[in-house]
């Protein structure tokens, strides 16, 4: 053997080894590159957090395999690359699955399974597809998950649902909020004590039945507890958040002075105060009702934190539809659906991660909040608004069904974008700087807090937005899903719209800052798709054959001259 085929030997075998060794090296070491613009491959800061501070098995099964149309096996792939992720960063302590669900050939079966996935509250959604005869059948999909961790469950609904929006803008926004609704879930399951919320009572508030639906979303994050003031300073201390969800009778001035050392000392406020009070129990049983300013002697403590509700109420082209009986006297009754102003259907602009990709949020008889003082401590952003297509009307006001039968004027509705949710954020001033304080506390002395910490709150002007639907059975009163429009069927998004207000108030790891990614939509110009199909499709075959024979040729050319220099 001469030396040169030794040498030639010899290389070979190293090349292998270092091929192995690096192989080996690698299954230790994760190394990724995120090329894409907006880096929708790396997770963000405080996931890794999440996932890094993991102490036994995250066990997710996915329902969201087998046949699938195209969109969602676009879901299905992003979710599994996800979960990869997630995976390498929580020290494998994840095991994940996806299952499909109607595999079993076995109808009575798959219809149990399918039963016991909506009863543990996975959300359907039907999907119509096309068959090759020309017709149509409708499959049933279950684009969600369950994650266990440490013995309890937790369901995770993957997709949004926007009516407004196409399918492929819909499965995007759903992709962008999987690392947000995948590391919420986690944490809620974490066994550690969970922070206390508190719904304030004693004022005409909204009861546990109007806001029960809520209430239930949010004992998964929090210990829900419903509290009474009686004017003790401190005894809100405890409470991460508390919500007054609409008051309809005048908070004394002790109960006040808590709210306000509340928030001196750091607590979260989520205001749900109505400017205008409309019966809607006495609307729907007779024609008119009469709406007039809702005395709840809350206005100085807002005013002095940088908001005013004004006594007010707003008509809206952009509104909600009920029924209206259309039939004349001595008729069966005729109900019709008809665009009713007085309920309208505000935006969620998508500049707030608490505000992004919202559906429509559902209001009733609400109100225009103005921005007020100059305090450069404190900033103030606009989170929901009305339509180009609103005006104000003053009150007292008589407000009457019959005026469905009017066409509303477009010239009328003259005022644009008019604010009905405002956050604030920043240092306040107390509201009970340089008054008498002795009678207060039930005449306890205690530390008065001219100025916050810094803190934020939150300022609605509609109690509507949080109540939900209560109807009598025989087995009991039942709760609406909250932001559920029986006449047209679909869900507003008023639910998720006060579940991110509450945890961006409570939020300390920054987990609601992942509502911000946002993922562009890339879609092929259809058009030129079938314009170009025949030259695109030319171009995929010819120009990749065109391009191996150049390699090849090239690589003997060179293995040629190399062999006959050696010669």
């Amino acid at each position: 053997m001469n030396s040169k085929k030794r040498k030639n030997i010899v290389e070979f075998a190293m090349g292998v080894i270092a091929i192995v060794l690096l192989v080996y090296i690698s299954s230790f070491i994760h190394f990724r590159i995120d090329l894409t613009a907006e880096k929708r491959y790396t997770l963000d800061k405080s996931t890794k957090e999440v996932l890094a501070d993991l102490d036994d098995i995250v066990n997710i099964r996915v329902y969201l395999d087998g046949d699938l149309p195209m969109g969602f096996r676009r879901m299905r792939r992003e979710l599994e690359e996800l979960l990869d992720e997630f995976s390498v960063h929580g020290d494998r302590m994840f095991q994940y699955e996806f299952i499909d669900p109607l595999q079993p050939v076995d109808k009575a079966e798959r219809d149990a399974i399918v039963r016991d996935l909506y009863d543990r509250g996975l959300q359907p959604t039907n999907i119509q597809e096309n068959d090759p005869r020309g017709g149509s059948t409708q499959k049933m999909i279950f684009p969600g998950a369950i994650i266990g961790y440490k013995g309890k469950e937790r369901v995770v609904n993957l997709l949004k649902n926007n009516p407004g929006l196409t399918a492929e803008e819909n499965i995007n926004i759903s992709v962008q909020g999987f690392e947000y609704a995948l590391v919420s879930t986690i944490i809620a399951l974490k066994p550690d004590s969970l922070p206390k919320l508190a719904f304030v009572h004693g004022h005409g508030q909204l009861d546990e039945l109007e806001t029960g639906d809520i209430a239930q979303e949010l004992v998964k994050q929090f210990e829900v507890h419903r509290v009474i003031l009686g004017g003790e300073v401190g005894g809100l201390n405890p409470y991460s958040v508390v919500v007054m969800a609409g008051p309809t009778e005048r908070v004394s001035e002790a109960d006040k002075l808590v709210l306000d050392q509340y928030i001196m000392g750091g607590g979260k406020v989520l205001w749900i105060v109505d400017g205008v009070k409309a019966s809607i129990d006495s609307l729907s049983q007779g024609s008119t009702t009469l709406a007039f300013p809702n005395d709840h002697n809350l206005e100085d403590l807002l005013f002095k934190y940088g908001a005013r509700v004004n006594p007010t109420l707003i008509q809206d082209m952009q509104c909600a539809i009920i029924p209206v009986n259309m039939a004349l006297p001595n008729q069966n009754s005729k109900f019709v659906p008809a665009p009713w102003v007085y309920y309208p259907l505000l935006n969620a602009p998508s500049t707030h991660p608490i505000t992004r990709n919202l559906n429509l949020i559902s209001s009733r008889f609400i109100s225009p909040i103005d921005t007020v003082g100059m305090n450069s401590q404190i900033s103030k952003q606009i989170l929901l608004k009305t339509s180009p297509y609103s005006r104000t009307l003053n009150v007292p006001l008589f407000v009457n069904l019959r005026q469905v039968e009017r066409s509303p004027l477009e010239t009328e509705f003259n005022q644009q974008h008019l604010p009905v949710a405002v956050l604030l954020e920043g240092v306040f001033p107390s509201a009970f700087t340089n008054r008498p304080l002795s009678k207060m506390n039930n005449g306890n002395p205690f530390n008065f807090h001219e100025q916050s910490v810094p803190t934020r709150m939150v300022v609605i002007s509609d109690a509507d937005i949080i109540r939900n639907e209560v109807s009598q059975r025989a087995d009991g009163a039942y709760v609406t899903p909250l932001g559920y429009d029986r006449y047209s069927r679909q869900t507003y998004g008023n639910k998720e719209f006060l579940v991110n207000v509450i945890n961006y108030l409570n939020d300390d790891k920054g987990l609601i800052n992942l509502r911000t990614r946002e993922f562009k939509l890339r879609l092929l110009d259809k058009n030129k798709v079938l314009e170009q199909r025949v030259q695109w499709q030319v171009f995929n075959l010819v120009v990749p054959s065109l391009l191996l024979l150049l390699v090849v040729g090239i690589w003997m050319f060179i293995r040629r001259k190399r062999y006959v220099s050696n010669r």
